[in-house]
């Protein structure tokens, strides 16, 4: 049965439809998950292996070519990266699109499994986790004490906090930053050990014979069953003191007559500080299918109760909450909405005058709406910022389908017809085409469906929920709007000049028999297009006077068609063109976030205790240039990463002690932050001179759309020669620093690292009876630890965890070569000590080697100030072009977000024209002709250059969120064009004019047409001034419509009826049907002339 049949006969049935889906869609809208981005679902797992103390050569040479050797027997992989710094090795995988991750995983597990028989002893299994947007951290939970060291709270962190996680559904998080792992110190004295002629291996071995772990046994003993517990285990720290250090002695020797026991942490590797404060924080992610936002609240209803089990001097807080940003863009979404349905209305009632036809359109605003979200949850889509941009941009959109109904019901009513009659003819002569244009703007987001990776996975959402609204829109306008309009709107006074419809043709009309339908629809419409308007004063309406000096424009144009239609077709493509190339290119909108992370690299090498003083000297001018009233919170973390926390480099990569990362969020400061870094850097400059800074992504949209890297711009040399990529990375840095708008440009890893290179003379170590483990036991533990080369643990038996025991030497007694060479080496023996068996020098080393698969590369990372991407990707280009050819075996290459914005222009570009091509095919579908199809598709050149020029006046971008506004803007105007030569492709087949017929559909679709037009600008005008919390990143796609739409107006109303009259001036009226029965076909065969040809 006809839809809009169905819905005039049965009204009730309709709204307790429109009830339900707002019923079920309010329902929806509380169930769905709230998240930042979609689901990413990015083929990447990252491989953390860690091994304690082994340089960055040795972590290359015994981990990652090996892991690479055995990778090819995993299927899918695209590429391998690795980064080896001391003690850690990360490597990176990617997968193609389409690889089973699950499947993946577990192959990785297995051949990690496997590898292990060839790895160092001791070697502990890799840590594997798959990578995607909720692998980043979403907040940051800070614990601040006055009284505690960090590596108090760093226990209290781990013990308690991250313990009660498990209450929170979905909620991920690595170990704490800031602190160092509580473990038992036995710090020895190296005079104390020599003047007794021991080793500090002597005192691991010690501790290993005294404090074992060991099961116990039952013994049976009359009744009972006894179990036999030992104190092979030491059960207070101050006991370790009484170790004997000898076997068989009377007057034996105590651990604590050469060294201190305490009950401390592992050697500090790195600090939080916040707010200059050294503190400890935990980074907050979740679960790939948890709601980002459920997430946040469920933690920070639980904090009161976590507060609880601390010390009440430990303060809990939870700091850069990324939550707020979607929950602020829905906030905005409704707030535009409402504006958006406001302005509509006013528009509805601008141009109709009718407050009730005002009414029906604003009601169909909020259902389309809610009822997208109802189906986006239905699909398993999420509400994130792509997904509200859509139904951001739906709002602008969504008028158009109800507008076009009422104002065409007004027509009929304008006609003299009785209510029901106007609104039955209104609705059904506009319901086909409504429907080729639901299809024409489905069209051009069909692309969305075949795109992969970054682009694919955040266009997705976006489509779908324009898509729903609109279908949902479309539906009410063809059952909500008809009904309501029967029950609201009034019937209107017969004009003079319209002819009066008799009873006998409101009943053939009703049935859809018209009698004499050719000549009463050219009438109808002729006195339609020739009636002056009057309004209750009876005079001439301002729209009416409009339409009049319109025409007239019209016909002058129409003296000058062909060559009007040629200059409009080759001027609008060539300006296009031509701005295509000049217009600035990101993957995605600039942002002027009050947020922003730096990191600072100290020169290589440098202790972390000076690391340190350089970020308190950061933060304080910091405070001199913006006041510390206009800090809202900053967070740095200085050097490294403890070695048993190797999955927190994934989430923070720290290369050494010389690095700081700083994060900042600033309040009540409103400044343009590229002038305020190029201002901080300058500052800093005088300051800290031998000092790189560079700024990194924060905002976790950049920071997935990145892909790890940590600068825009970064340019991988990649060869065999790690010499030689050094001196062409070099060279780019010199060349990069030369363009004025690159700042902080520099190479990404520490390849000058400070060493004291350890030469042991093995045939004198021998001579002296010494071999290579004795002198590397000793050496371990009196640089670094123990535990590297001795696993001990102790058991706090009222906590119920066990903890690390290692023998050290205070860092303060290991400070110069001189102290190193007196280490010694032999039991039992003052000498020799180091220095007697080896040489030690100075020398420079890798502090960080990188591999792509088994070749080495360095980078070059570099930021942009005032610049889009796309200019400095081109100069890059440049840059690497300017060096000549490169030798044999050197790859030169840009990735990061150069590669995804290429990536992303790419896809957008070819989904444009797939959808203009598939809207091309269905329009000649329709019309039966390639000729009218290619006419309407005539109008794209105006809205791509009135997109264009728009984004250029307002200094915005040509990016994935202005693309979209394109894409939609080509989609309105299609539709628009459609209205319009639907009309006039009817009445040039029933008069045969098509001048004048261009001439009578323009006139009749003005009004719709422009108020279509104005309403959808209006819906996006809060959009395009970007205001409320990440107005910055949508306001390009309202700009790129409302541009689109100005200039697609003006050719649809003005250029189109010169292109169709041009087109089709000599075209055929006839039907293109080849059937033989169609009366309407040049093949027609009559039943008279079927007999008379039998009979012959």
């Amino acid at each position: 049965m006809n839809l809009i049949r169905f819905a005039l006969r049965k009204p009730i049935s309709i709204l307790v439809l429109v009830a339900g889906l707002f019923f079920f869609g309010i329902g929806a809208i509380k169930d769905i998950k709230v998240d930042i981005l979609p689901k990413m679902n990015l083929p990447v797992i990252y491989i953390a292996h860690p091994f304690g103390g082994y340089t960055p050569d040795q972590m290359e040479a015994y981990f990652a070519k090996n892991y690479v050797n055995v990778l090819p027997f995993s299927n899918g992989i695209k590429s391998v990266e690795t980064k080896n710094i001391q003690g850690l090795m990360i490597m990176k995988l990617t997968y193609y699109e389409g690889t089973n991750m699950a499947q993946a995983a577990a192959e990785l597990s297995a051949l990690s499994n496997r590898i292990q028989a060839v790895f160092p002893p001791g070697t502990q299994p890799p840590f594997i986790i798959r990578f995607d947007a909720s692998s980043l951290p979403i907040g940051q939970l800070v614990l601040s004490s006055k009284i505690r060291s960090n590596n108090e709270l760093q226990d209290l962190a781990n013990v308690y906090v991250r313990a009660s996680f498990t209450s929170i559904p979905g909620l991920l998080s690595p170990a704490p930053f800031g602190g160092s792992p509580r473990t038992i110190e036995v710090n020895v004295d190296p005079d104390l050990l020599r003047s007794h002629n021991m080793t500090p291996d002597q005192i691991v071995e010690a501790i290993r014979l005294n404090n074992q772990t060991a099961p116990s046994g039952n013994v049976r003993m009359g009744d009972k069953n006894y179990i036999t517990p030992t104190n092979n285990t030491i059960k207070e720290v101050k006991d370790f003191e009484q170790i004997p250090l000898f076997k068989g002695s009377v007057q034996n020797l105590k651990l604590g007559d050469v060294a201190t026991v305490k009950d401390g942490a592992d050697i500090t590797a790195g600090y939080a500080l916040v707010n200059g404060k050294r503190s400890v924080y935990i980074s907050i992610a979740k679960a790939g299918d948890a709601s980002t936002w459920d997430v946040v609240q469920k933690l920070k209803s639980e904090l009161p109760k976590i507060q609880s089990t601390l010390p009440e001097d430990v303060k809990l807080s939870y700091e850069f909450d990324q939550s707020v940003y979607v929950i602020n863009s829905v906030k905005s979404l409704i707030t535009e909405g409402i504006i958006g349905a406001v302005l509509t209305g006013l528009m509805v009632l601008l141009f109709l005058g009718d407050k009730r036809a005002a009414l029906i359109v604003i009601l169909t605003i909020p259902i389309s709406i809610i009822s997208g979200v109802l189906f986006l949850k239905l699909f398993g889509q999420t509400i994130n910022l792509m997904s509200l941009s859509g139904l951001a941009l739906a709002i602008g959109i969504l008028v158009d389908e109800s507008t076009v109904t009422i104002e065409n019901i007004h027509q009929h009513l304008d006609m003299g017809k009785p209510k029901a009659l106007a609104i039955w003819d209104a609705c059904q002569e506009i319901a086909l085409p409504k429907l080729l244009i639901l299809l024409c703007i489905l069209a051009v987001f069909a692309p969305a469906f075949t795109m992969v990776g970054i682009p694919g996975a955040l266009f997705l959402p976006l489509a779908l929920a324009i898509g729903f609204s609109m279908v949902i829109s479309f539906l009410l306008s063809q059952t909500f709007v008809p009904v309501m309009a029967n029950w609201l709107m009034k019937a209107h006074p017969k004009h003079q000049h319209t002819p009066e419809i008799t009873d006998d043709e409101a009943e053939f009309n009703a049935c859809g028999l018209t009698p004499e339908s050719e000549k009463d629809l050219i009438s109808q419409k002729k006195v339609m297009v020739e009636r002056e308007d009057t309004n209750q004063d009876g005079k001439i309406s301002a729209f009416e006077r409009f339409r009049v000096r319109f025409m007239r424009t019209l016909d002058r144009l129409f003296v000058h068609k062909k060559a009007t239609s040629i200059v409009y077709l080759v001027s609008a493509t060539v300006l296009a063109v031509i701005l295509i190339g000049f217009i600035g290119k990101d993957v995605f909108p600039k942002t002027n976030s009050s947020q922003f992370q730096l990191r600072m690299r100290a020169p290589d090498g440098t202790r972390l205790e000076r690391t340190e003083e350089q970020a308190r000297i950061v933060l304080k001018e910091l405070e001199k240039m913006v006041g510390k009233e206009h800090i809202g919170i900053s967070s740095v973390y200085v050097g490294q990463h403890p070695s048993l926390f190797s999955i927190n480099p994934i989430y923070l990569f720290m290369a050494g002690s010389h690095e700081a990362v700083f994060q900042v969020s600033l309040k009540e400061y409103h400044t343009d932050m590229d002038d305020f870094k190029d201002d901080f850097r300058a500052r800093l400059k005088k300051v800290l001179p031998d000092t790189k800074l560079s700024f990194e992504p924060i905002e976790l949209t950049d920071k997935v759309l990145s892909q790890g890297s940590p600068t825009p711009i970064e340019i991988r040399v990649a060869g065999k020669d790690k010499k030689r990529n050094e001196l062409y990375a070099t060279q780019i840095v010199e060349k990069l620093k030369a363009i004025s708008y690159f700042r902080d440009v520099q190479i990404g890893q520490p390849i000058h690292y400070p060493a004291m290179n350890i030469d042991i003379d093995r045939t004198r170590a021998a001579e002296l009876g010494v071999d290579m483990n004795d002198i590397s036991r000793s050496l371990v533990a009196s640089t670094s630890s123990s535990r590297y080369t001795e696993k001990n643990t102790w058991v706090d038996e009222k906590a119920g965890l066990s903890y690390n025991v290692q023998v050290q030497v205070p860092l303060n007694k290991m400070k110069s070569k001189t102290d190193m060479g007196e280490i010694p080496v032999l039991k039992n023996s003052l000498r020799p000590v180091l220095s007697d068996v080896a040489k030690i020098t100075p020398t420079v080393v890798s502090g960080e080697n990188d591999n792509l698969g088994a070749m080495p590369y360095i980078t070059v990372t570099a930021n942009i100030n005032q610049t889009d991407l796309g200019t400095a990707t081109k100069d890059v280009g440049k840059t690497i072009t300017s060096l000549g050819e490169l030798p044999r075996g050197l790859f030169i290459t840009p990735i990061g977000l150069s590669t995804v914005l290429t990536e992303t222009l790419s896809s957008l570009q070819s989904g444009l024209l797939v959808a203009v091509f598939v809207i091309f095919l269905m329009l000649a579908a329709n019309f039966q002709s390639f000729k009218v199809s290619l006419v309407i598709l005539t109008t794209v050149p105006a809205v791509v250059l009135g997109a264009l020029l728009m984004l250029t006046i307002t200094g915005s971008t040509l990016n994935l969120q202005s693309y979209m506004g394109i894409i939609m803007s080509v989609g309105v105007s299609i539709a628009n064009a459609v209205l319009l030569v639907t009309n006039a492709e009817q009445l040039r087949k029933i008069n045969g004019n098509a001048l004048e017929s261009a001439r009578e559909a323009a006139a009749l679709r003005l009004r719709p047409i422009i108020m279509t037009s104005v309403a959808m600008i209006a819906g996006m005008l809060p959009m395009a001034i970007g205001h409320g919390e990440g107005g910055d990143q949508v306001s390009p796609l309202g700009r790129a419509v409302i541009g689109g739409l100005l200039f697609s107006t003006f050719a649809v109303l003005l250029i189109l009826p010169q292109i169709f009259a041009w087109a089709q001036e000599k075209t055929t009226t006839q039907s293109v049907s080849l059937d033989p029965e169609d009366e309407e076909s040049i093949h027609y065969i009559s039943s008279i002339n079927k007999s008379k040809v039998g009979k012959s």
